[in-house]
This record gives C-alpha cells, structure tokens and sequence, in this order.
C-alpha cells in the first residue's frame, strides 16, 4: 500500500480574511455573505479547517479557527459559499489510557456536515495510530488520512417546498410499511435505471401507487444518514446493506442521492407527502461506525472521544459496547445530547419528516448505573416543541445489562413489541400453552402497556421486521439458510419460531403451498385485526422470498431487494391484504384508543371484550390454562363506549375466532343481548369471501384448521 507524501498546503488568501464568527449555530452555515464554521470540543487545544478543490482530492488551505467560546471552537469565512468542500484536523493530546487520541494527521467529517462527498476508501492511514505496531492503539501514527475520508460540504438550505405539509396520521390509523430506500426499487421495472436505489426510484409514481393502493400510512426507511461499508465486507465483495453505521448524522448517504443534491431527499418527502404517507426514519444514534480502540478515526474520535463515547471508568483506553458494535454514544454528556436533538429537530423541520425509529433505543435512555426513563434524552424530547410533534418510536432493547425494556418507555413512546411477534408465530405453528399470551397479544398487551395513560397504539405490534425471515420464508424454512453471507451460516438468529410444513423451501406439493398460503393470511389477519400499530415489510403483501436468509444485512443484491415479478399466490395475497386493510381503517372497534379489559361496565350493562370458548360460552380459568387449547373466540361489543364518558357506543360489534388446531374445531356462534345474525367478513380459508351468507346465532360454524375468522353482528334493520 503507497501513502500519499504528507504536505501542508500552501497558505492562501482565505487565512488572512479568517473572523470570529459565532458559536453557534454548530456546523458549517451559509448565511447569505459567507460561511460560520463551530465545532464542539472540550479537549482539543487547536481546530484547524482545512478546505479542498472542487473534487474533494486536493487539500488548498488549512485555517486555524481563532475563537473558542463554551467549548466551542469558532470562525468565519466572509465570501464563502455553498459548495465549499472541507473537513477538520483537531489538536490534542494522544492519551488513550485516559480516553484522549486527538490526532491531527487525520482529516475528521464535520458531526453536524448537511452533506458528505466521496466516498471512504479503507486505509491504515485511517487509523489513529500504527497497525501492527507493537504497542497497538497505544502507538501514534502520522499518515495522512485526508485522501480516503469522505468530505463535508457546505449546502444551501433553502427549498422550495410548494404546498408540502406534515401528514399527521393519527395513532390509530397508522400503518407501518417498514422499507429499504435501495431494495425496493433496484427490481422495479417502472423505475429507470438510472434513479433505481435512491430517493428518486422512491417517487416514480408506479412505486407510490402500489404502497398508498396498499392502505397503509407511513413509509419507514432503513437507515438513509451517511454510514460506513465494514473493511471486512467489502473484503467479501459485500456491504453494510442496511446502513446501521452511520458517521454523520444530518447528512443523507450520498449513494441514495441520484441528483447528488440534497434536495432529492426533500424532493421524495414532497410526493410522499402528496400521497398520503407519512416519512418516518430508522435512525441509529446509538452508535458510529469509528468502532472500539481498534477502529479507525473518522470523525468523533478525532475531536474529543472523550467527550463523545462511553469509557471504561476503570480504564479509558477501552469503550463500553452496549450496541454489540464496538462503541457507544454517551448521551448523559449535555453537547452529544444536543447533537442527536439537533438532528431530530433538523430532519423534522427542515426536511419535513414526520418521525423516527430508534435502533437499540434503550441505550439512549441509559445513564452509567441502568436504563431511567427519566433520562435527558426522553425527556429532551417529550418537552421539545418540535420532537414531541413527530411519531417517536422505540426498539426497546440492546446487548447492554438491563437491555430489555419493553414496555418500560415512558408515555408517548410507541414501543417495538417482540412478544406479539414470538408469541403470535409460536400459536399459529401449533406450540402448547399459547393461548392466552395470544390474547393478550390480540389486545395490545395491556400486562406492559396498560399505565400511566398509555394508549393501545403504544404497542407496534409486528410479524417480521427487515431483521429476519420474510413472512413468506416464516412458513417455508424450519432453519435459517445465510450461506451466501459467508459467515458459515453462523450469523443470523436460531430462534425463528418459523415452520416449513412438510418441506424445505419451495415446493411443488399443492396441499403445501396451499397450507403455507392460508398461513400467511392468518399471520396478515392477526396483525390488522389486533389492538396496537401495525408494521409490515416491503414485499411481505405479495411473499417477497430471501431463499430463507434471515439476515440480509449484506445482501445488497437480489435477496436483499424487493422482486416485484411476483406470481399468481402473490397477488392473491395482495388483494387479501389489501382488504384486510380497508377493513381495520372502517372498523374503530379494531383500534381503540382504549385497552379493551374485559371488565363488565354496570352503568351501562356492557363488556367491551368477551373471550370464548369453542361451545360459545366464557372461557373458564381452567380453559386458559389448557397446554393444547387452541381455539378462541374474541367478541368486541360495539356498545362499550371508548372514552371515559359513562354512555353506550355505535360502533359495529365483531367477533374473531382463531383455530391453531390441525383439524376442524365447531364452533358456536355466541348469542348477544339486542338479538341479530352474524355475517363472515373474512375466513382466511376462504379468502373470496365478504359476508354475503348470513349465519344465526348459535350456529355451529365448522372452522377450518389452522384459520382465523371475522364476523359482524349485523340486525334485520341492517340489511
């Protein structure tokens, strides 16, 4: 490996025109004459701006900054302008036993930079010390690092944005089409192939036709801030595919942007918008991609590691790693805090998306001794004006001690919830002792969510996530098949809860294919007729495959993208899907804003959930702990009120039936107060039907194994 001759540039008329400038705002900022540049360190002795020719490959000047205010280093450029390329060298001591390794050979990517250019090319000359010297981390190395590390530019932020408005989906109508800004247009034949994988393939109207067709409300992409390719793949002719490593958090990841501007982000926003669809982002402050003592310094660690990562308190030279990546943001320091609201407030106000998703968001919540929801991060954004506006959404786990915490956000926090989907898998494969998790599931899982006000939408209640197999590989694969990862099929989770029904992927077995069909209907059932916020993934509504890999974090090829060449089965699917969906959004009853408890209301002679047994008489205690129950009717009386006011409802009165028994079950339709007749409205055994026959109560309706049903109580004056 050759390394560029290390060579200050000459000095050059900018230096000597160099003023204070302002501490604040941080970043670099055009304000119509020329450019503020503040930067947070409290350890650095000396920040140089170093400024680049148009291609970002030669260095034309270093500029000290000349004023340090509250931590802040500080300057102005009069007659800079958008389009300026730079980065920073950042002066201080290379103490790693006590969490300093300033290093200023190497050129650091402004936190706050709107926009990156280039791309990081792996070097040693990115490391901050010598590999392969005896003293390891502990040694200094002076390399230049400028020519490999991706440089900031300074934008123009303004936009015009027309008629754009926030969205603003209410709670409970929100339906979540988790997605990859790449993968689900790389195979879309209607979108060309120069825009395929970026923002612009997301608004090619064929691509926003299918999703507001669809019905669901809210667009939710993978992480899309700048983030790092891993040496190790790309060893492997791979990459970081999903983008959970991310180095810059205001900056979009320049391989999404076909235009190369910024405004393609805010432009794609506008037609999402347009459709109908809220833009929530899966953001990862968690972590950087400048890993542990061992990784390279890209930016952060360049300019106060101290300040910015967890330590070791026993020893600094060492990170924590609750993130199971190397390193760890520590948001109990008040300037990192800032920094991660900052970049809230900047996606949410400046480009106009409506919310977030947080990777491992237990970490952000977590002080030295434990998780506090009292942390400065959950607070600083229930009591911020702009944030507590936004859909806040938390992954409510991480590697770290105490890590699992569903359930335990506080109020406003809507929260990944993993036992819907175990428990949800397990019944519908036939595992004893199910039932009465599953009702509980069915119902938003008051047992977590039930407090303090909490609402039922509280629960994001989900069947597969990006992370892990698709709904179609859930009903076709017993074990995880990751070999194309290179990983010895070691990577990826065991505990898939996931059932092949006979054989092991494809089959040409009619009665197979047909059981691993109306599995899929049960799993889409149970999700869109359940209490909480549902979540489903690109692909899953026509049985997207990814040949039963389960962890397609590296796949950016066709296990990883969506293939929208998809057969009869998955427009079947589709079509099913598609009026499950209509029919959650025209039944309230199906998303109460209230936990339905199963308490008898006096005052009004009503409960708002009767559970069933198959003889259409209450469960007894005895039923729900029979280890091989599993047939349940669930009666929704459209009386119960949904508010605190003491009066009856009029909404419609529903009845679901599940049976994850292996045969037929009959069971009796219940007989209810003010009299009628029960129409089907779906049997996912029957996916053709839509309530035409009429069934009386106390009909004993023959229920297909492994089926879900939903019927409406309908009266003579109905029809």
């Amino acid at each position: 490996m050759t390394t560029p001759k290390k060579t200050a540039p000459e000095p050059h008329a900018e230096a000597s025109r160099i003023r204070e400038g302002l501490p604040f705002p941080l970043g670099a900022t055009w304000d119509g004459l020329g450019v503020n540049f503040a930067l947070f360190s409290a350890n650095a002795t000396r920040v140089e701006l170093c400024i680049f020719d148009d291609s970002g490959e030669v260095e034309l000047e270093r500029i000290e900054l000349p004023e340090y205010t509250d931590e802040i280093y500080h300057g102005y450029l009069p007659d800079a302008h958008p389009g300026l390329i730079y980065g920073y060298r950042v002066y201080g001591p290379y103490d790693p036993a006590n969490g300093h390794r300033f290093n200023h050979n190497k050129l650091l990517i402004d936190p706050y930079a709107k926009q990156l250019v280039g791309a990081l090319k792996w070097s040693e000359a990115l490391f901050g010390y010598t590999i392969g010297h005896p003293d390891a981390d502990l040694s200094f190395d002076e390399r230049d690092s400028a020519p490999f590390v991706p440089k900031c530019k300074v934008i123009d932020p303004a936009h015009t944005w027309g008629h754009d408005h926030r969205v603003s989906v209410p709670w409970d109508k929100t339906i979540i089409y988790e997605t990859h800004v790449r993968g689900i247009s790389m195979r879309h034949p209607s979108v060309p192939e120069n825009v395929r994988g970026t923002f612009a393939g997301l608004m090619v109207d064929d691509m926003l036709d299918h999703i507001r067709k669809l019905g669901v409300s809210s667009v939710e992409l993978l992480p899309i801030h700048a983030f790092v390719n891993d040496q190790h793949l790309l060893h492997k002719g791979m990459t970081n595919y999903w983008g959970y490593n991310s180095i810059a958090f205001f900056a979009p990841d320049p391989r999404y942007l076909a235009s190369g501007k910024i405004a393609e982000f805010k432009e794609m926003v506008a037609h999402l918008h347009e459709a109908n669809l809220e833009v929530i982002l899966d953001v990862v402050y968690n972590h950087t991609a400048e890993g542990n003592e061992q990784g390279p310094t890209l930016s952060m660690r360049g300019i106060d590691n101290v300040s910015y990562y967890r330590l070791k308190p026993e020893d600094k030279r060492f990170y924590i790693n609750d993130s199971g990546t190397g390193n760890t943001l520590d948001l109990s320091h008040p300037c990192v805090l800032q920094m991660v609201t900052d970049s809230l407030r900047y996606w949410a106000s400046e480009m106009h998306v409506d919310g977030f998703r947080f990777d491992l968001a237990t970490i952000l919540g977590r002080y030295h001794d434990g998780f506090d929801e009292r942390h400065s991060f959950l607070v600083a954004c229930r009591q911020d004006p702009v944030l507590r506006q936004v859909k806040m959404i938390a992954e409510p786990w991480d590697c770290g001690p105490g890590g699992y915490q569903v359930g335990n956000f506080p109020p406003g926090w809507v929260e990944w919830n993993d036992k819907f989907r175990d428990t949800v898998r397990a019944f519908w494969k036939g595992d004893d002792g199910q039932l009465a998790d599953f009702a509980s599931r069915m119902t938003a899982s008051g047992e977590m969510f039930n407090q303090r006000g909490r609402r039922p939408y509280a629960s994001l209640n989900f069947i597969t996530a990006h992370d892990g197999f698709t709904l179609n590989d859930l009903v076709s694969y017993n074990d995880k098949h990751n070999e194309a990862n290179d990983e010895n099929n070691q990577d990826g989770s065991n505990n898939n809860l996931s059932w092949n029904h006979g054989v092991e992927g494809p089959t040409d077995d009619p009665e197979i294919n047909e059981l691993r069909q109306r599995q899929m209907r049960n799993f889409f059932a149970t999700l869109l007729l359940s209490q909480g916020t549902p979540m489903l993934v690109a692909g899953d509504e026509f049985a997207r495959t990814q040949e039963g890999n389960n962890n397609a974090y590296c796949q950016d090829s066709e296990i990883g993208w969506v293939n929208w060449d998809f057969s009869e089965d998955g427009k079947a699917l589709l079509k099913f899907v598609k009026r499950l969906i209509k029919l959650r959004l025209a039944y309230p009853i199906l998303r109460r804003g209230r936990f339905l408890v199963g308490n008898y209301n006096e005052d009004i002679g009503v409960k708002d959930v009767t559970w069933l047994a198959p003889d259409g008489t209450q469960m007894s205690q005895e039923q729900w702990g029979e280890a091989h129950g599993r047939c349940l009717g669930i009666l929704l009386d459209g009386r119960a009120q949904e508010t605190g006011i003491r009066r009856k409802g009029a909404d419609a009165t529903l009845l679901l039936v599940v049976n994850a028994h292996h045969d037929i079950v009959n069971f009796t339709l219940p007989q209810v107060p003010d009299g009628g007749f029960w129409t089907c409205m779906i049997d996912t055994n029957q996916p053709s039907i839509r309530g035409q026959e009429r069934f009386e109560l106390d009909h004993e309706y023959s229920v297909t194994g492994r089926s879900l049903l939903l019927f409406e109580l309908q009266h003579e004056e109905d029809e």
